[in-house]
C-alpha cells in the first residue's frame, strides 16, 4: 500500500474511534450547550436548542448519563450548561456531581430550556442559543457529534470552520474493501494500537456491565440465559449487553464507530468473543478489528451517520467480516459476507436510540455471522437480485443510496409518529 493511502487510513481510525459516554446524540447536545455556556461566560436565564429530526429521534428514548435517570433534549442541554466541560468533548458530562443533577432537575422544572425542530438541515445538526440579560451566545454542531461549525456572541460570528476537515480526520472517500484488507494485513500495529486497545478496554467493560447487571430489556442476559455456550450466541450477547447498558443511562465510556457507541460496541465484541474462542493471538485480533472498523466506516460513509437505516446492520456486517478475517478469509469471502448480510437485514429501520437497539444489534450480528458461514462455503445470494450486485463495492453503494435517499420519507414518518403528529 502506498504511503498516502496508508497514512489516510491511520488518520481515519484515529479520527473516528474516539471515546464517548452515553448515547452520542444527547452527549452532543450537552457538548454544544457546554460550549455555548463557556462562550456566554455565565449561567443562562433561557436556552433554546434547535435540532435536526434525527437528533431529536435519537434523544427521545434514552437516559442521559449522570442525570439521575432523566431523558430528553432539554435535560441533556441543561446538564451540559450546568456541569459540562466542553474540552472533554463527548465525555463532556463525565464529571457531574449530585448537586449538578439536582440543579438540572430544578432548572428543567422551571422550563428554562426549550427544544425546536430545525427543518431543512442535514441529519446531524444542533444549535444551542443561551441568553443571560442582554448577552446571547450560540454554538452550532454539524456533520460530526463533536464538530463545532460556528460560534456566535451577541449576533457576531466569532468562529466558523468548514463542515469537514479532511486533512485532520482522513478522507473516507478513499475507503474500499481491497485496500482495507491490504491495510489490515500490512499495518504497523504501533500506529493504531492506542485506539484499538482503548476500544477493546472500554467496550469490553460496558459489555460486561450489561451482562452482569440489569439494564434495560436485558437482551444480552436473555441470550446468555437461553443460548448456552454457543460462540455465536455469546457474540450476539456481548454486543447486545453493551447496548443494554448504554441506552439505559450507564455512564461508562465507549469507543465509537461512525459517531455511534452502539456501532462501536457491535464492531468490537463479536470479534473479541470469536478471537477468544479460537485462541487467536493479539496481532491477529488487532488486525481483525482494524478491518472491522474500516469496513463499518466504509458502509456508513454512503449512508451518513444518522438516517432511517439502522447502523447496527453496517456494524454487524463488519463484525462478521472481522470474524472471517480471524479465520483467514480472502477478499471474495469477505465481499460475499457483506452481500449475504446486507441482503438479509438491510431493511431494519432506525426509530431512535433506545432499549430495543440491543435486539437490533443481536439480529444484525446473527445475520452477519450467517452471511460469513454461507460465504466460506461459497454460498451467496444471486447477483442482480434486489439491491445485491456482483460488484461488492456497488452493493455497498446501493445500500448507501437506499439509506440516504430512499429512506428519507421513512425517516420523516418515523419522526412524525414519535412526536405524535
Amino acid at each position: 500500500m502506498n504511503k498516502i493511502q496508508y497514512d489516510n487510513y491511520v488518520k481515519i481510525l484515529k479520527g473516528e474511534l474516539i471515546p464517548a459516554m452515553g448515547c452520542t446524540e444527547p452527549i452532543a447536545i450537552a457538548f454544544t450547550a457546554a460550549k455555548a455556556r463557556e462562550v456566554l461566560g455565565q449561567m443562562p436565564e433561557k436556552m433554546v436548542v434547535r435540532c435536526s429530526g434525527n437528533i431529536i429521534k435519537n434523544v427521545k428514548g434514552v437516559i442521559v448519563p449522570n442525570s439521575g435517570g432523566q431523558k430528553g433534549v432539554e435535560v441533556a442541554a441543561i446538564l451540559g450548561a450546568v456541569a459540562g466541560k466542553a474540552d472533554l468533548e463527548l465525555q463532556v458530562i463525565s464529571e457531574v456531581q449530585q448537586e449538578d443533577i439536582d440543579k438540572t432537575k430544578e432548572l428543567y422544572q422551571k422550563g428554562i430550556c426549550s427544544c425546536e425542530l430545525e427543518e431543512g438541515e442535514e441529519n446531524l445538526f444542533i444549535r444551542a442559543e443561551l441568553t443571560a440579560g442582554q448577552d446571547v451566545a450560540a454554538v452550532e454542531v454539524r456533520k460530526k457529534h463533536n464538530h463545532i461549525a460556528k460560534i456566535e456572541k451577541n449576533g457576531k460570528v466569532i468562529f466558523e470552520q468548514a463542515d469537514i476537515v479532511t486533512q485532520q480526520s482522513g478522507d473516507k472517500s478513499k475507503l474500499n474493501i481491497k485496500d482495507i484488507l491490504q491495510f489490515a494485513n500490512e499495518v504497523n500495529l504501533d500506529d493504531v494500537k492506542d485506539v484499538i486497545s482503548t476500544q477493546i478496554k472500554y467496550n469490553s467493560a460496558i459489555s460486561q456491565e450489561g451482562l452482569t447487571h440489569n439494564w434495560g430489556a436485558q437482551v444480552g442476559q436473555t441470550l446468555m440465559k437461553f443460548g448456552g455456550n454457543d460462540v455465536r450466541i455469546k457474540a450476539r450477547a456481548a454486543a447486545a449487553a453493551g447496548s443494554d447498558a448504554r441506552m439505559n443511562g450507564c455512564a461508562l465510556p465507549v469507543v465509537i464507530n461512525s459517531g455511534s457507541g452502539n456501532q462501536g460496541i457491535t464492531c468490537t465484541m463479536p470479534v473479541l468473543v470469536y478471537a477468544e474462542d479460537m485462541g487467536a493471538d493479539e496481532d491477529k485480533l488487532y488486525r481483525a478489528l482494524v478491518l472491522t472498523n474500516l469496513i463499518s466506516l466504509h458502509q456508513k460513509r454512503y449512508i451518513g451517520n444518522l438516517s432511517a437505516y439502522c447502523g447496527a446492520v453496517s456494524a454487524g456486517t463488519a463484525a462478521a467480516c472481522g470474524i472471517a478475517y480471524l479465520n483467514g478469509a480472502d477478499y471474495d469471502t469477505i465481499g460475499k459476507t457483506i452481500i449475504n448480510s446486507v441482503g438479509n437485514v438491510g431493511g431494519i429501520v432506525c426509530d431512535g436510540a433506545k432499549a430495543s437497539c440491543a435486539a437490533k444489534i443481536s439480529s444484525s450480528v446473527d445475520a452477519g455471522i450467517m452471511g460469513y458461514e454461507m460465504a466460506k462455503h461459497d454460498l451467496v445470494f444471486p447477483f442482480g437480485e434486489g439491491i445485491v450486485e456482483e460488484d461488492y463495492e456497488k452493493t455497498i453503494q446501493n445500500i448507501g443510496r437506499m439509506g440516504r435517499q430512499g429512506m428519507k420519507s421513512t425517516d420523516v414518518e418515523i419522526l412524525n409518529i414519535m412526536i405524535g403528529k
